[in-house]
């Protein structure tokens, strides 16, 4: 059986009650580096974004689910993000808001479960995330996944100025 259920926490649709969620995460300056955001969002673009939420995958190619507790606290997003049905891949994105809730096994049990969720149920054959090269926690929690490393993007990413370098990570499915 397919489950976005895990042990501490769950992954679930967007709601138009996660607006001011997705307001705070999208206006965030300290998280555009890993966002790859470059401008703040109105409000007014969001609530229109979460109208249009409930679009099939394959239709937008992209789907951002809520990562919450059982005592139904926001937690964060992940996102399956560039969905390639022909070539069965697609990219993934996980972010954990609040300092506090990071290093709990959130992020990697969230993680666990949309990688579950991407191979049984959507059927990919492979997925990929892009980490800077200084991000130490998220190439930690990619390779925990069983994400390898399988490419350098030189002076991929301009981050105040100054140019970054990019890790390619891969998962193929056994």
């Amino acid at each position: 059986m397919i489950t976005l259920k895990g042990e501490h926490i769950y992954l679930r649709a967007l709601e138009p009650e996660d607006l001011e969620f997705i307001y705070d995460i999208e206006n965030d300056e300290a998280i555009w580096e890993v966002s790859n955001t470059q401008t703040p969002y109105s409000r007014y673009l969001i609530k229109q974004y979460l109208e249009h939420a409930h679009k099939d995958i394959y239709e937008v190619k992209q789907l951002r689910l809520v990562i919450s507790n059982y005592e139904k606290k926001t937690l964060g997003l992940i996102d399956i993000f560039d969905f390639d049905f022909k070539n069965s891949r697609a990219g993934i994105g996980v972010l954990v808001k609040n300092i506090n809730n990071r290093y709990k096994g959130v992020g990697s049990e969230a993680l666990k479960l949309l990688v579950n969720y991407c191979f049984t149920h959507l059927g990919l054959h492979q997925l990929y995330c892009n980490i800077t090269e200084d991000n130490e926690v998220s190439i930690k929690l990619f390779t925990n996944q069983g994400f390898k490393k399988v490419g350098l993007k030189k002076d991929w990413t301009k981050i105040n100025g100054k140019y970054k370098n990019e890790y390619l990570f891969q998962l193929i499915k056994k």
